[in-house]
């Protein structure tokens, strides 16, 4: 009889790994009446910690402008644990970038938004991500061909 082992995914610890709010020109910046421009940039990374066991990390950078002076700037990194085990290798790319990572944003959300309140501004409610079609892009880009765009 072959041994065959259940597959295992389970989540170990969701953590908040890093967080930060700068705001380098206030209190001078929070009289302006000018609506100020928000940029925000994602990302996703996937580490091995042990034997079947894997840190995944959404990191978040939520930067608002007004002209060329900031606003307020956060940074910030959420974590799980996840232990993975007797996966097909071609299965372990998908579930350390999208299935991980879909468990790990909403905390990310959540804090982002808080300590932006907390730091007196309205909260920057970051948007739901498909991880589906960004970890599609980053193998694209990885197999050095473009992923398709649509025009603008």
């Amino acid at each position: 009889m072959a041994d065959i082992q259940e597959p295992v995914f389970q989540i170990q610890r969701v953590y908040l790994k890093d967080l930060s709010l700068e705001q380098p020109n206030s209190p001078g910046i929070l009289l302006e009446q000018e609506q100020p421009t928000v940029d925000i940039q994602l990302g996703v990374d996937a580490q091995p910690v042990t034997e079947g066991i894997y840190e995944i990390t959404v990191s978040a950078t939520v930067q608002t402008k007004i002209q060329d002076k900031t606003v307020f700037l956060v940074e910030a990194k959420q974590a799980g644990i996840f232990e993975i085990r007797n996966l097909p290798e071609d299965q372990m790319g998908p579930i350390l970038g999208i299935a991980c990572p879909q468990i790990v944003y909403p905390y990310l959300r959540g804090n982002v938004a808080d300590v932006i309140q907390r730091g007196g501004f309205p909260p920057v409610h970051l948007a739901e991500i498909n991880f589906q079609a960004m970890y599609e892009q980053q193998q694209a880009q990885a197999a050095g061909t473009a992923a398709p765009t649509l025009a603008q």
